[in-house]
């Protein structure tokens, strides 16, 4: 299946200055998928800095709520197993790992069994036309510092309705929508993701993790130790019980 390549693309035209000069921009992902088993990854190309330009209000803003690394942490934080996904919200390989494992990382993140960090980047704004993947993953930061609880069913649902690769995406208003479906209702919210608040992060975390030991979506670390397709290809179940 071909797609067309990912990248950043600047942000919303709202966000620019009437005084913005044209700005040229840098394609610094290349992007091709593989089936490994039943899971597929999305495999990214590493390559230097992620470009992009001074971006709507609130540009370099850290979200809250997220570990120093730029993760979303859901779980008891005394579990002595931390879980990592790395995965873009437009990637269809993340969606499926996501419907195989759900309930596996909620059950965990639950019980107490392990801690999940939910690191989502954004490289695939290229595979829509109005960059959907960055626009997802503020979302991300948004529902993330407003309530954590209530974060895995959002990473779900955003999952259940991710728009095919190739269009127009989902609009802002419907992000809002899911994000208020799954109980986040203050309009800070809304504002936050029709804001794009944190697009400049956005981009220089997807640069750093792109740039040290991910080169694909999704990728899974269990205390540190990445997973192999084969491990990816099956429940999460036994990797977190060797780990304990």
């Amino acid at each position: 299946m071909s797609i067309p390549q990912g990248g950043w693309s600047g942000p919303p035209a709202a966000a620019r200055s009437s005084s913005s000069a044209v700005v040229v921009l840098v394609v610094v992902a290349a992007l091709l998928f593989v089936v490994v088993g039943v899971v597929g990854v999305v495999v990214v190309q590493k390559s230097g800095v992620v470009s992009g330009v001074a971006t709507a209000a609130g540009s370099g803003t850290t979200p809250t709520g997220v570990t120093d690394a730029g993760a979303v942490r859901v779980g008891d934080a005394n579990a002595k197993v931390v879980v990592r996904v790395v995965a873009d919200l437009q990637c269809p390989a993340c969606k499926q790992f996501e419907k195989r494992n759900a309930k596996t990382l909620e059950d965990a993140a639950e019980h107490g069994t392990a801690i999940i960090e939910y690191d989502v980047i954004s490289f695939l704004d290229r595979a829509s036309s109005t960059q959907y993947s960055s626009r997802a993953a503020n979302a991300s930061y948004c529902v993330a510092g407003q309530d954590r609880s209530k974060y895995q069913g959002w990473f779900a649902a955003m999952f259940e309705q991710q728009p095919a690769e190739g269009g127009s995406g989902l609009p802002d208003s419907k992000l809002v929508e899911i994000a208020k479906n799954a109980g986040y209702t203050d309009p800070s919210v809304a504002q936050c993701i029709t804001d794009r608040k944190y697009d400049s992060y956005l981009r220089d975390k997807t640069d750093r993790v792109l740039n040290g030991d991910v080169n694909a979506t999704p990728t899974v670390f269990v205390n540190g130790k990445k997973l192999d397709s084969s491990q990816l290809s099956n429940s999460l179940d036994a990797a977190i019980a060797a780990a304990r």
